[in-house]
C-alpha cells in the first residue's frame, strides 16, 4: 500500500502521533505504523541535554570579563514543548521540519545569560571575579523558578560556572598588581620575621638580665643575711665578753671585799693575840723564874723535856764530872724518831 510506513522511537524520545490534527497516540519508546499522507509525527527528546556557554559581559565599572560554564536540562513536559515549538518530523521520519528542536539549548542559554548579565553588571570587576559560587546558587534558584522555561516544559537539572575571566589587558594588570601585592606580602613577612626575631632576642636579653638581676639580688640578700648573722654573732660575743668582764669585775669586787674583811679579821685577830700575849707577858713578869720553868715543862712533850735536860747539862758541863748514857736510854730517845 502506498504511503504506509513504520515508526519506532527510542527510550529517550517522546513520540506524538497526530492524524488530521488529532493526537492518536503518544509516549516514550512507542512504535506504530502510519500513513504518511494523513499522519504527522512529533518527537521530543526527553533525555538530559547539556549546553555550554560563554558570555562576554561588562561590569559596573565598565570592565570586560567573560563567564564560562555549562547548564544541564531536560524537557519535562513534552506535550507543552510540542505545543509551543515545532517538533514535527519530515516524511522520511528522520529529520525535523524546523530548527526549533536544535535551538532548545540556545533558549536555555539565553535565559542563563540574562540572569548572569544582570548580576555581573551590578558588581565591580574585583567583586565580579569572585562571584563563581554566588552565580551558581543564583542560577540554580532562578532557573528552577523561570516562567519562560516552565512554559516551554523545560526543567534545569544543574548549572556550573567554570571560569570568570577578565580581558587579557586587565588580567595582566591584575596579575601585576597581585604580583606586587605578593611581593609586598613577602616583604612584610620578611620584616615580620625579622621583627619577631628582634623581639625574641630582646625578650631573651631581658630574661637574661632579669635572671642576672635576680641572681644579684639573691646574692645581695645572702650577703646581707651573712652580715646580719655576723653582726648578731658579734653582738652576742660582745655581750658575752661584757658579761664576762662584768662577772670578773663583780668577782674582783667580791675578792676585794673578802680581802678587806680577811685583813680586818686578821687585824682584829692579831690585835687579840697581841693583847693576849701582852697580858700573858705582863703576868709572866710578875711570876718567879722557877714557876715559869715549871709551867713550861708542864706543857712540853717528853722529847722536848729530854732536849731541855740535855741543854741544861750542856750549860753546866763544867760542873759535871762524868755522864753515862746507856744504850737503853739512847734507844728510847731515838725510838720516837724512827716511828
Amino acid at each position: 500500500m502506498f504511503g504506509l510506513r513504520y515508526f519506532k522511537a527510542d527510550s529517550t524520545t517522546y513520540a506524538i502521533k497526530t492524524v488530521n490534527g488529532t493526537i492518536k497516540r503518544q509516549g516514550k519508546g512507542i512504535s506504530f505504523f502510519y500513513n504518511s499522507a494523513t499522519t504527522s509525527i512529533s518527537t521530543v527528546a526527553v533525555g538530559t541535554q547539556e549546553a555550554p556557554f560563554i558570555f562576554n559581559l561588562q561590569t559596573a565599572d565598565f570592565q570586560a570579563l567573560s563567564v564560562q560554564g555549562q547548564v544541564s536540562f531536560r524537557i519535562a513536559d513534552p506535550l507543552r514543548a510540542a505545543e509551543l515549538l515545532n517538533f514535527n518530523l519530515q516524511q522520511d521520519g528522520l529529520s525535523y521540519v524546523s530548527e526549533d528542536p536544535l535551538k532548545i539549548g540556545d533558549r536555555v542559554v539565553r535565559t542563563v545569560q540574562s540572569i548572569v548579565q544582570n548580576r555581573v553588571q551590578s558588581e565591580t570587576l574585583r567583586a565580579a571575579l569572585s562571584l563563581n559560587q554566588a552565580l551558581v546558587s543564583l542560577l540554580q534558584a532562578a532557573l528552577r523558578e523561570s516562567p519562560t522555561l516552565a512554559a516551554q516544559g523545560i526543567e534545569v537539572l544543574d548549572v556550573s560556572v567554570a571560569a570568570i575571566k577578565p580581558s587579557t589587558e586587565t588580567a595582566r594588570a591584575l596579575e601585576a598588581e597581585a604580583r606586587e601585592m605578593l611581593l609586598k606580602e613577602a616583604d612584610d613577612a620578611i620584616y615580620a620575621r625579622r621583627k619577631f626575631a628582634v623581639e625574641q632576642e630582646r625578650t631573651i636579653k631581658e630574661a637574661e638580665l632579669q635572671t642576672e638581676l635576680s641572681v644579684q639580688e639573691k646574692q645581695q640578700e645572702i650577703h646581707e643575711s651573712r652580715i646580719a648573722n655576723q653582726r648578731t654573732l658579734l653582738r652576742g660575743e660582745m655581750e658575752t665578753a661584757r658579761e664576762k668582764r662584768q662577772g670578773e669585775i663583780d668577782a674582783e669586787a667580791q675578792r676585794r671585799e673578802l680581802v678587806s674583811l680577811s685583813a680586818e679579821n686578821t687585824q682584829k685577830q692579831a690585835d687579840a693575840e697581841a693583847y693576849a700575849i701582852k697580858a700573858r707577858m705582863a703576868a709572866f713578869t710578875t711570876l718567879p723564874v722557877e714557876n715559869l720553868k715549871a709551867m713550861a715543862l708542864a706543857n712540853m712533850e717528853p722529847e722536848q723535856m729530854m732536849a731541855q735536860a740535855f741543854e741544861s747539862l750542856a750549860q753546866n758541863a763544867d760542873k759535871i764530872g762524868e755522864l753515862t748514857i746507856t744504850p737503853d736510854l739512847f734507844g728510847k730517845l731515838m725510838k720516837p724518831r724512827r716511828s
